[in-house]
């Protein structure tokens, strides 16, 4: 088994494997489960076939955190996008003396591509511009697990307003589970980067037994946001028709705000427990078929 392991950790390297070879050593190595694209049944192998096969142009537009912000203009309005403060192509255009005290830059082609700044007078500018530069030489798609749609995203650079909520100290991300375009669960992150805790409710907010293992589950109950409605109807419009996206939100006191849509949670390597659960989302997701001799889904 350990010699298994080692050999698949130097095979996991090779991103230069057609990818329905290459998911299947990443998985296991990751899962320690078999990967089957011909017949995947649960929810993590679903998200690993969307990854070699589901290649609709639009993927790429919409896990851009800069181009997104077109699609959810048109789908829901502007007042749902957070203020936008800058954009550079180069990490050497950011010029921090003309950012506020507080704000947030993100890399747009990728995840955990983010600078936190809730004080500029602490801020190492020097660290800071060595991390932008080095997110800007980073492709996610090779960086992780072949997550298609990040692919072709060019590397880019935001500065967005710091969101913050009067009492707490980190705000609220509530992230829908949305399937062929419904949300049927939502995933509460509470205190990120402090003591982070996370919990799954139903839509009729009864909180879900599910949990992934990565993750301490908080073991409270969270209060309904009021306009809980509102929120599964802004993530049902921008989730549309795509077999699955994970819709996340903001709700500041009682503003809605978009956070961005995400096709591969995790890079579809969390497991859920129990792991029935693994089946039982996994049947939420309606893979489309594969047109005639075609290797990969171009269209919606």
């Amino acid at each position: 088994m350990r010699l298994k392991k080692i050999l698949y950790g130097i095979v996991k390297k090779m991103k230069f494997l057609p990818p329905e070879i290459y998911m299947k050593y990443y998985y296991e190595y990751y899962t320690g489960r078999k990967l089957d694209l011909e017949n995947p049944t649960e929810f993590n192998e679903k998200i690993q076939w969307l990854k070699v096969y589901y290649h609709p142009p639009i993927l790429t537009l919409l896990v851009d955190k800069y181009n997104v912000r077109n699609y959810v203009d048109e789908k829901i309005g502007s007042d749902y996008l957070n203020e936008l403060l800058a954009v550079y192509d180069n990490a050497s255009e950011v010029n921090f003396d003309t950012l506020p005290e507080k704000f947030v830059i993100k890399g747009v082609h990728g995840f955990h591509f983010n600078l936190i700044v809730k004080n500029k007078k602490d801020l190492n500018r020097k660290k800071a511009k060595w991390l932008l530069h080095k997110w800007m030489r980073k492709n996610q798609y090779y960086r992780g697990g072949l997550e298609w749609a990040y692919k072709n995203v060019p590397p880019k650079l935001i500065a967005e307003k710091y969101l913050e909520e009067m009492g707490k100290e980190v705000i609220n991300d509530y992230k829908f589970f949305c399937f062929n375009g419904e949300p049927k669960f939502v995933q509460i992150d509470i205190e990120r980067g402090i003591n982070d805790q996370r919990a799954f409710y139903d839509l009729d907010w009864n909180k879900q037994e599910f949990y992934n293992k990565e993750n301490t589950v908080y073991e409270g109950e969270i209060q309904q946001p009021e306009n809980f409605a509102k929120m599964i109807t802004v993530a049902r419009k921008l989730a549309d028709k795509f077999p699955f996206v994970r819709v996340d939100l903001y709700n500041i006191n009682g503003k809605i705000l978009f956070g961005e849509m995400t096709f591969y949670p995790s890079d579809g390597r969390k497991l859920f427990y129990p792991e029935k659960y693994d089946k039982i989302l996994g049947d939420y997701i309606e893979l489309p078929k594969l047109p005639n001799g075609k290797k990969e889904i171009t269209s919606l």
